[in-house]
C-alpha cells in the first residue's frame, strides 16, 4: 500500500510540475509579439490586427500588435504609440477593440497596395464595415513587408438580431 501512495503522491508532483511549466511556457507566448516581415502577406498582415484586437488585454497587448504593423509613414501622422492607443479607443476605432467576429474580403489591389473590406461584428451585435488599406514599406528596414496605411471611418450597419 504505501508504495501505491508513493507513485500517486509521484503522480501529482509530476501533475504540479507540468502545470507549472505549461502556465510559465504559454505566459512566455503570449508576451511576444508578431513583427512584420517579408514572409506575411497583406491579408495575413490584416489577420495579424484584427485577431489582436479582438483578444485585447488589459495591458492592450493587441493594440500594441496592431501598432507594430502600422505603415511608417502612418505612425509620423498618428504620432508615437500612446496616441495611437488613444485613437483606438476613440469614437472611431473602438468597435475593432474586443470585437465579436470579423470578415475579411479584398477590394482591389496593385503591386504596391492591398484595399480589404472589413467587416465588424461587435459584442452587442453592431455590424460596421471598414475600408482597410495595406502598403510596403518605406523603410530601408523592411521595404518589402506589408503594413497598414490607412483605416475608413466605421460605416453603422445597425443591429444584427
Amino acid at each position: 500500500m504505501s508504495k501505491r501512495r508513493g507513485f500517486r503522491k509521484d503522480m501529482e508532483l509530476r501533475k504540479i510540475i507540468i502545470f507549472i511549466f505549461f502556465f510559465t511556457f504559454t505566459s512566455q507566448v503570449k508576451a511576444e509579439f508578431i513583427k512584420p516581415n517579408e514572409l506575411l502577406d497583406p491579408y495575413e498582415v490584416i489577420k495579424i490586427q484584427l485577431e489582436a484586437l479582438k483578444n485585447n488585454n488589459k495591458k492592450d497587448e493587441g493594440i500594441k500588435q496592431t501598432w507594430l504593423f502600422a505603415h511608417p509613414d502612418n505612425k509620423k501622422a498618428t504620432g508615437p504609440y500612446p496616441r495611437f492607443r488613444i485613437m483606438l479607443y476613440g469614437q472611431q476605432y473602438r468597435h475593432l477593440i474586443n470585437h465579436s467576429s470579423h470578415k475579411i474580403k479584398l477590394i482591389t489591389n496593385s503591386p504596391n497596395t492591398y484595399v480589404y473590406r472589413v467587416e465588424i461584428l461587435t459584442d452587442e451585435k453592431k455590424l460596421f464595415f471598414y475600408e482597410w488599406h495595406v502598403q510596403k514599406g518605406s523603410d530601408d528596414n523592411c521595404k518589402k513587408c506589408w503594413f497598414t496605411s490607412a483605416v475608413s471611418q466605421p460605416v453603422d450597419q445597425g443591429n444584427t438580431i
